[in-house]
């Protein structure tokens, strides 16, 4: 194996089984309350958790604008650009946050009426959300400090990260619920006291790497950190023209995930006006999108180090074979995803349930599944190339351009074909995304 493909594993296998953590700090809260109340309980966590990551998703400008900047000035080896990036990123993150627990209770009235929320479960999903908003400024400024690490080429800390994330949170949940009988503010507790874990491991170690010498740059520039901290805080605070680019960069970020969140919320909602069981057969149908885009993500992530990295450092001939060698992954990824599905797609599904009918019911979709993985695989990478290279406004226009196809297919096959229509549209999604993109980079960015 050579040095492009052991640098492109190296930062995507830590940052895979990173994201395959994530879902499990809901899981956890989901699977206490299984056990302490009945299907109220369990409503009150689902809605919950559904309101932080609508909150959470629109910002996750925070992770990839600073991803991007923070590995092109890797590639230059400026340290001082590096220190500004990450101390910019978590005065934002931290500022929203404080925003955030200032107007709690209107972002809670209005969470609550978009949310629909049961009658039964409204006071528990208050109870949960007036303690868990307080984890806010620590989860957005994890967003920067993850983002800074994979710029810096460092996956790994986001990855010890997170596993630590998990093993406070359920190990608090159990003590609060269980021990202390704090009932669903346990639970809450339990993933409030995770989150400031995150943010305060995260911060020490960026603390940690700013004060020792690494074999490309010294990141306080051989001045004391102290000394370093508050002329980095001068500059930010005083270069507007620094945060102008920051807020550009962030800006197509953000519009591009408002696309992405009209995709998935209409294709939620489509579903669910067809009836209980094609919301059924489409939300078991996505977990197989959910699990190949794990595995995608990891590999966007490693194109928004190394792509940055080489652009910053002028080095268009390793920008080259970086694409075509995250390409070559992305290829072999979707050949094994598509043939583990054809092979395991119904098995798969008995494992999800143990309802016949609900089974039965996906079989005739199952085809759509399968495309999955080929329809979007080129979208993920040139995702994470277009972020390292902070080319946020081909992302912008690619996903634009793909969520106008999805709506256009929808409303022209809706009528004749019901949830095929639906599921149609969302490959033709995937799939334009991935060709707007590689337009983009080609006229634009002649990545190829």
């Amino acid at each position: 194996m050579d040095k492009w493909n052991r640098e492109i594993l190296r930062l995507a296998v830590p940052s895979v089984i990173s994201n395959v953590t994530v879902p499990l700090l809901g899981l956890v809260d989901l699977a206490v309350v299984g056990h302490i109340g009945n299907e109220a309980y369990i409503s009150a966590i689902a809605v919950s958790t559904m309101i932080f990551n609508v909150m959470y998703w629109l910002l996750g400008f925070l992770r990839m604008g600073t991803s991007g900047m923070t590995s092109q000035a890797f590639g230059r080896h400026d340290g001082r650009e590096c220190l500004a990036i990450l101390v910019r990123t978590l005065l934002l993150g931290i500022g929203i946050g404080l925003f955030f627990i200032a107007v709690q209770q209107e972002i809670e009235r209005g969470m609550l009426w978009l949310m629909n929320t049961p009658e039964a479960s409204w006071n528990l999903v208050s109870t949960y959300f007036r303690i868990v908003i307080w984890g806010a400024p620590a989860m957005l400024g994890l967003y920067g400090l993850t983002g800074w690490f994979i710029g810096m080429q460092d996956t790994r800390t986001p990855l010890l990260v997170a596993v630590l994330q998990n093993v406070v949170n359920i190990l608090a949940s159990l003590f609060f619920v269980f021990i202390l009988d704090w009932d669903v503010c346990g639970v809450a507790a339990g993933t409030m006291l995770a989150q400031w874990t995150g943010f305060s491991v995260s911060l020490s170690e960026a603390y940690r790497r700013m004060t020792v010498q690494t074999e490309e740059f010294v990141l306080s520039g051989g001045k004391g950190i102290g000394m370093r901290l508050r002329a980095t805080l001068r500059h930010v605070l005083t270069v507007k023209r620094a945060w102008g680019e920051f807020f550009r960069v962030n800006k197509d970020i953000f519009l591009r995930t408002l696309c992405l969140v009209a995709v998935n919320f209409f294709f939620t909602s489509a579903g669910g006006k067809q009836g209980t069981m094609m919301l059924a057969v489409n939300t078991l149908l996505m977990t197989l999108f959910t699990l190949f885009s794990y595995m995608m993500d990891g590999f966007a992530y490693a194109g928004e180090a190394l792509a940055g990295r080489y652009h910053g450092a002028g080095d268009r001939a390793g920008l080259h074979k970086i694409v075509r060698r995250l390409f070559g992954f992305g290829a072999i990824m979707a050949s094994l995803f598509t043939a583990v599905y054809v092979a395991g797609g119904v098995g798969f599904l008995h494992l999800l349930t143990d309802d016949a009918a609900v089974v039965a019911s996906a079989r005739p979709y199952l085809l759509w599944a399968y495309l999955i993985p080929a329809a979007g695989m080129a979208a993920f990478i040139l995702d994470g190339v277009f972020i390292g290279l902070t080319a946020t406004k081909g992302m912008l226009f690619s996903t634009a351009v793909a969520m106008t196809t999805f709506f256009l297919v929808y409303s022209l096959l809706r009528n004749s074909l019901a949830n095929d229509a639906l599921w149609i549209a969302f490959l033709s999604f995937l799939f334009m995304r991935g060709v707007a993109s590689s337009v983009w980079a080609y006229r634009y960015s002649t990545l190829f």
